[in-house]
């Protein structure tokens, strides 16, 4: 088991949390992945799977980071 030093202590990596950026995108990827597996089943050429995984990989990167920035404060009323 791995060891990550985080604030001068010492936690197994499996108790390392997850941001949830990190967490959007590992279900997307989740998603592509079977999105591609249904295409290849359903006999679409490997060319267009792999352009397919491209452009979903790109949009899943732009809709992870546009959800997960953190929201600037509200400034109060004057």
């Amino acid at each position: 088991m791995q060891k990550v030093l985080t604030a001068g202590r010492s936690i197994s990596f499996m108790e390392a949390n997850m941001t949830s950026f990190q967490t959007y995108l590992l279900g997307f990827i989740i998603f592509v992945i079977g999105l591609s597996v249904a295409a290849h089943l359903l006999g679409a050429p490997p060319m267009w799977i792999g352009v397919g995984v491209l452009v979903l990989i790109g949009i899943g990167i732009i809709s992870a980071t546009s959800r997960t920035k953190p929201r600037d404060p509200q400034q109060p009323p004057y």
